[in-house]
């Protein structure tokens, strides 16, 4: 499937980075996760280590194309944890 909303890197050492996931199926548009900053409000398939780390390594959200809508949904989320606030944000 050739999309702007999905495409794999066969070539990739990690591919499929997920144990069990199916690489017919398996987007790596987001490789790195946007919504991990989200913590528990992500919506995905994670645990807390006990050391309080979030573990991800069982979610498959941001790998199934038809999440893609979903993932988007929350962009807005991630901009304003990012967002600069005050009058530092002008500045270079």
């Amino acid at each position: 499937m050739a999309s702007s909303r999905y495409f794999q890197n066969r070539e990739c050492e990690y591919f499929p980075c997920h144990e069990g996931a199916d690489p017919d199926n398996f987007s790596c548009l987001f490789c790195y996760c946007p919504l991990y900053a989200l913590g528990d409000a992500c919506g995905g398939a994670f645990i807390y280590t006990e050391s309080g780390i979030k573990d991800c390594s069982k979610c498959l959200k941001p790998h199934r194309a038809e999440n893609y809508e979903c993932m988007m949904e929350k962009m807005p989320l991630i901009l304003e944890i990012v967002k600069k606030k005050g009058t530092d944000a002008d500045k270079p």
